[in-house]
């Protein structure tokens, strides 16, 4: 309850960043499903335990507008959240190529559309390595030939009914695949979000989740403050000790500690 505000603080300060990277994950909470939610940048990391793995939660972290880009998974619920951008991660989809091939059994008119896909989406992610090697109008106009190229797969009438379906996520999310060509320090994945979860989920395996919703709660609060922390460079025990030391002596909790510089200034 002490920490609290701080708590409070990662959620406001994620929810003003330029570019925020989302997860989510299975927990238990009194022996049910719960969901363990990831919000995270460089310099933070909000978890929330939530009994919803839908919009409802979603809610109560977007309590606002988000004015920067959203970098998700294709999970539906992410589609409710009002944000100006939007990046869906390319490498979830050619796992999705990988699994459809592998355990689907798709049909003979699979190879044409998991070729094309797969080299528009190679194609898009060499183009945006070598950005700052090309000059403008050349950029410009291959990554206009990505747009057309897409397009152009999304309007072939495939027979294949895996193609089908993976047509039907590319139209839905047209204007969000290709987000991290335009936008500086947007990157093509999630793998920030995911590395973000991760040491949550190391400390699910050892808990098992909790055992009330109000454990949850002090959960999902210590883990993003001690998170946070460890991201701006902070020992996250000493400076816990020490901001509650200042609590009880001065009655007041000071500020959430900002990042530290880098070696590099």
């Amino acid at each position: 309850a002490i920490l609290y505000p701080w708590y409070q603080q990662i959620q406001q300060e994620a929810l003003r960043s330029a570019v925020l990277f989302a997860d989510e994950s299975g927990w238990r909470v009194d022996g049910k499903t719960h969901w363990l939610w990831c919000f995270t940048t460089r310099d933070l990391t909000y978890y929330m335990i939530d009994r919803s793995r839908g919009s409802p939660a979603l809610r109560k972290f977007f309590i606002e507008e988000f004015a920067g880009t959203l970098v998700t998974d294709f999970w539906a619920a992410y589609n409710a959240v009002v944000c100006a951008l939007r990046q869906t991660c390319l490498v979830h989809l050619l796992r999705e190529l990988e699994h459809t091939e592998k355990y689907k059994s798709p049909g003979k008119h699979w190879p044409a559309f998991a070729k094309k896909l797969r080299r528009l989406l190679g194609d898009a992610i060499r183009l945006w390595r070598r950005r700052d090697e090309m000059p403008q109008a050349s950029y410009a106009s291959r990554r206009q030939r990505l747009a057309a190229r897409l397009q152009e797969l999304i309007d072939t009438p495939w027979k294949d009914r895996h193609a089908k379906r993976l047509v039907k996520r590319l139209r839905r999310h047209q204007n969000d695949l290709f987000t991290f060509l335009d936008q500086p320090d947007v990157p093509f994945d999630n793998n920030t979000a995911e590395r973000g979860i991760r040491p949550a989920v190391m400390i699910r395996k050892n808990s098992y989740g909790n055992r009330s919703q109000h454990g949850a709660d002090c959960q999902a609060v210590l883990m993003s403050i001690f998170r946070t922390l460890k991201q701006r460079g902070h020992d996250p025990i000493r400076t816990v000790v020490k901001a509650l030391v200042e609590y009880l002596t001065t009655g007041t909790l000071p500020p959430l500690p900002e990042p530290k510089p880098t070696s590099g200034g």
